[in-house]
């Protein structure tokens, strides 16, 4: 037996090893059977499990195999190696088996779920399509089988670096629904522990997947470890941080108090898995500090060891969880409140200006989004002063002016109400479309990268620099890049929420309402990045069809708000009215209020557009203006008139020379 088949059926064992002692612990192995209730039997209590792990583990292996190839080995202009190649070949495989382990995990839930044996769901009814179909376990798991299939087929013919990456963001997105019908979703704070989770399964995903691929690759001998390694040794610290992070808020999120974790089983499982985070953190630490040394100075036999026990210390990890999510959490007791169960918070009081201003409320997915601006955005600052170069100052304040107004209207009071009401709602939809993406482009943040990041060490690789160049040059940014169709995805996607059932989805789930706000503040960077951005843009307007741009799409929101105010129908009005909220404006009323506000609000950008075009313009004629006096002056032949003075002052020089 060859060393990477030894290291893969430890790791097999290691995570069935995990897997089996957790469930033991928890007490989901044997639970208690209640004589004349309905049980799935034996076979369906162990497989369901198995199959989920199964279905886990190969997820995170075809993200670590796509990550090898796109990230961690080096590439020529975007073409992959054979190494690489193998990589993605190996995908397509681990993919296909994370299909069959995701049917699996639908039958045997289709039995856990029904109380009957697998063989009965199999040959009675229709319980598999109803199951499939009509619940959100069922429906994650389809589009997992879905999914999966679909980068195993795509994955064969993947050559490029620009493929496999693609293939990898599929990977991650494929992770998530069966997790996220989970205990997240019936948790007392179902926002932030649905956010929670995204980030720690991504962060998860990332590490474990990437760990493994890397210990194989070692213990193959394949070449170019030592760049591998490296790259995977920066890629984990962030994602270790993720983890902590993530875990830290989904415990808060599940756990009413602090003795849950040593007074109940769920409680018990989560600090066995903190213990191994940690353990996991201290092997990542003696890997910086000494085996990518070794591995540096050519001995690779350390780090393969030890890269091989982590790997198998991660997939017993994977197990426990796997357990975990077998285990009932303790028992919370929620309010009497139906605004509570759909919000995750209680219904606030009457809103008023202090109200907005001390009611905050964390909103953990755009407060890391918010982090992440801010922190990079600095980052790249400190870079440039440490290099000796400048950086405008204006463009430093009006990115984290922006910021901060993001941090606002998604965090505050202000987030609350708009959650409760319609034309609260519609002051930070037109905040976030209009306001913070005006503040946001002029900071220059593409620009500030591309003079920040370092090129790749290796030439014709794609390190961080690279691929934000092969974004910006690629056919997509081009597309959405075009003057008119970044202001039809800016008006009509406004008219295309609320005009149809879009905006009652977004509502109702939390998933809907990140993807809402995303859309309202990418729509919104989109348009005004062509409009007023100082950024390269696939297609450049001239001042004059900027103007006629932006006074062609303002109308349009003065429409949407008039057509909102002389409706006489409810939009969402099966969410608004399921919150039985009891102060304020009726529903109509409230909506009508709304459409004054964006029928007014565009009143805001428009001038401050108005005035930023102005002032580029001017600065723009003012450097031109200087470009041509400094071509005149190096030779007159482009002005006549110029050039004939310039003569005639030479003569008048060269007269006062003689006397």
């Amino acid at each position: 037996m060859t060393r990477a088949a030894r290291l893969a059926l430890g790791a097999a064992v290691a995570a069935v090893a995990g897997l089996v002692i957790a469930m033991i612990a928890g007490g989901a192995a044997f639970p208690r059977i209640i004589a004349g209730l309905p049980d799935a039997g034996v076979i369906t209590r162990w497989g369901l499990p198995l199959s989920k792990l199964s279905m886990d583990v190969a997820g995170v292996l075809t993200v670590g195999l796509l990550l090898m190839a796109t990230a961690l080995l080096p590439n020529d202009k975007g073409v992959l190696d054979r190494t690489a190649l193998r990589h993605v070949q190996a995908a397509s495989w681990t993919a296909l088996a994370w299909a069959v382990a995701a049917f699996l995990t639908l039958l045997f839930g289709v039995a856990d779920s029904w109380g009957q044996p697998v063989v009965q769901v199999l040959t009675g009814g229709n319980y598999l399509t109803s199951y499939a179909t009509q619940t959100s376990q069922g429906i994650a798991l389809t589009l997992v089988v879905l999914f999966a299939m679909a980068i195993a087929l795509f994955s064969r013919g993947a050559i490029t670096a620009g493929a496999s990456a693609g293939l990898l963001v599929f990977a991650l997105v494929t992770l998530m629904p069966p997790a996220l019908t989970g205990h997240s979703a019936s948790s007392p704070n179902h926002d932030l522990a649905t956010s929670g989770l995204s980030l720690h399964l991504l962060s998860l995903a990332l590490w474990v997947g990437g760990l493994v691929v890397v210990a194989l690759h070692a213990v193959r001998g394949l070449p170019r470890l030592d760049i591998a390694a490296a790259r995977f040794s920066r890629l984990a610290l962030w994602c270790y941080i993720g983890v902590g992070l993530s875990g830290v808020f989904s415990v808060v999120a599940r756990l009413a108090n602090l003795s849950d974790l040593w007074t109940s089983s769920y409680g018990v499982l989560v600090v066995a898995k903190i213990v191994a985070f940690v353990l996991l953190g201290y092997v990542g630490w003696w890997h910086r500090q000494r085996t990518l040394v070794s591995l540096e100075a050519g001995r690779p036999r350390a780090f393969a060891r030890l890269a091989g026990g982590e790997a198998l210390l991660m997939l017993a990890t994977v197990g426990l969880a796997v357990a975990l999510s077998r285990t009932a959490p303790p028992l919370v007791v929620l309010p009497a409140d139906r605004a509570f169960s759909l919000l995750g918070f209680t219904m606030p009081p009457p809103i008023t200006l202090a109200n907005i201003f001390s009611l905050w409320w964390l909103d953990l997915f755009f407060a890391l989004v918010a982090a992440a601006l801010a922190g990079l955005y600095a980052a790249g600052v400190i870079r440039l002063s440490r290099r000796g170069d400048s950086w405008p100052l204006g463009r430093t304040v009006s990115w984290f002016v922006g910021v901060v107004i993001l941090v606002f209207a998604t965090q505050s009071g202000l987030a609350r109400y708009a959650k409760v009401m319609f034309d609260v709602h519609m002051i930070e939809h037109m905040t976030l479309s209009m306001i913070v993406p005006i503040f946001l482009v002029l900071g220059g943040p593409v620009t500030l990268a591309l003079r920040a990041l370092r090129p790749a060490v290796r030439r014709g690789d794609r390190g961080p620099r690279e691929w934000l160049m092969t974004i910006l040059h690629s056919r997509f940014v081009r597309f959405v890049g075009h003057p008119g169709i970044a202001t039809a995805i800016f008006i009509a996607s406004t008219y295309a929420l609320y005009f149809t059932p879009l905006f009652a989805s977004a509502m109702e789930e939390h998933l809907g309402h990140i993807w809402m706000t995303l859309h309202f503040l990418i729509s919104g960077s989109l348009f005004f990045w062509v409009i007023i951005g100082i950024d390269p843009a696939p297609h450049r307007l001239p001042y004059v069809g900027k103007l006629l741009t932006l006074f062609v799409t303002m109308p349009f929101h003065a429409f949407f708000g008039v057509a909102l105010m002389m409706t006489g129908s409810l939009i969402a009005s099966g969410w608004y009215e399921q919150l039985g909220r009891t102060w304020g404006d009726s529903l109509l009323q409230e909506q009508q209020n709304g459409g004054a506000i964006a029928w007014g609000f565009g009143e805001i950008p428009t001038l401050i557009v108005l005035l930023t075009i102005a002032a580029q313009w001017y600065k723009d004629e003012e450097r031109q203006g200087r470009r041509a006096d400094r071509r005149a002056d190096r030779s007159g032949a482009g002005d006549p008139e110029l050039a004939s003075y310039n003569a005639y002052l030479a003569r008048l020089n060269r007269a006062d020379k003689a006397e």
